[in-house]
């Protein structure tokens, strides 16, 4: 499935965001590490509030002054946190491109969807108006939208939630780009849609080549659908592989947490565990692990420094000290 042709497509060192509050500056994406490979799909996990979304804005530099990205975001070799507006709306849409969270608020209402993907083929590419009408519709077609000739000069408000989130596919689709941000393309849609949208997520895959990070806070979706998994909590990575392992051998406490609180079709009457308490405001955590005051499994030692990602069993990271006692608990039995 992972065409490595040398090295990630996207490399993600130390990303740190920064926003401006009335009380003063609060991080809210605190140092993340990932890769991209080429044609995989990434899954970003956690609660609401762990960064999934600043950690995708952060990429394409959306966030906007006074608020402040630092550390390094490699796009084939190039760092793009430096770069200027200008340089980086070349690669904005073009060479990457994004599905934002709700699709009513993210599509125009006052232009057809045709001619917001036309917007974006006139920004993005050198087709003429001829090739450029038949390249919408053929998007249309490509994301599963039918009689996609005469819907191309439809509104959104005519649109279905389901087929307006195709339209906002089709539309970040429009410029061919090789890595494709999703943000939580499936929340507001029923199940057998929200399986629709990700099996297209899958095709387009397979058949473009596109890497895609699809941002979620459901396990099934990312077990369904992703190559890995980043687990992401108070803004850091908590743990980071391939989904199999991760998934059937957590190594961080929040992971296990994340997991148990989900219905296992696999343990029939299996009481749901919740995690205690809630997510620490962003900038409250300070040198210790985030998720310490919410783990079964802390130490005096989890208090000790912020616990660095580090490798673990089977070729993922994990930041959790406590890594290895986890597998002696009864998720593994």
């Amino acid at each position: 499935m992972m065409h490595d042709n040398g090295g990630p497509l996207l490399s993600i060192r130390a990303l740190r965001t920064t926003l401006a509050t009335e009380g003063g500056r609060v991080t809210v994406v605190d140092g993340v590490d990932l890769d991209v490979q080429p044609g995989e799909i990434l899954g970003l996990v956690g609660e609401s509030g762990s960064g999934k979304s600043m950690t995708l804005r952060s990429i394409l530099r959306l966030i906007r002054p006074p608020g402040q990205v630092t550390g390094q975001v490699l796009w084939r070799g190039r760092d793009l946190v430096p770069l200027r507006e200008a340089e980086m709306r070349a690669i904005r849409g073009r060479e990457i491109g994004m599905i934002f969270q709700e699709p009513m608020t993210a599509l125009n209402p006052v232009l057809s969807v045709g001619a917001q993907i036309l917007e974006n083929l006139a920004a993005h590419t050198d087709l003429g108006r001829a090739a450029r009408r038949a390249r919408a519709v053929e998007l249309l077609n490509l994301v599963g939208i039918p009689a996609p000739a005469q819907r191309v000069h439809d509104f959104p408000h005519q649109f279905s939630g389901g087929m307006r989130q195709r339209a906002m596919i089709a539309i970040a689709l429009a410029s061919n780009p090789t890595l494709l941000l999703a943000d939580e393309p499936t929340t507001a849609l029923d199940v057998t849609i929200q399986d629709q949208i990700l099996k297209l997520l899958q095709h387009l895959r397979e058949t473009l080549g596109m890497a895609v990070i699809l941002v979620t806070h459901d396990l099934g979706v990312v077990a369904q659908s992703c190559d890995r998994v980043a687990v992401l909590y108070a803004g850091r990575v908590a743990e980071y592989g391939a989904v199999g392992p991760v998934f059937a051998t957590p190594r961080h406490a929040y992971t296990l947490g994340l997991l148990r609180s989900v219905p296992d079709a696999r343990h029939a009457r299996q009481p749901l565990r919740p995690i205690a308490g809630a997510p620490p405001p962003p900038d409250t955590v300070g040198a210790t692990c985030a998720f310490m005051p919410r783990c079964g499994f802390a130490t005096a030692a989890c208090a000790a420094g912020r616990p660095p990602l580090v490798p673990a069993a089977e070729g993922r990271l994990s930041a959790c000290i406590h890594g290895d006692r986890l597998e002696a608990t009864e998720w593994a039995a």
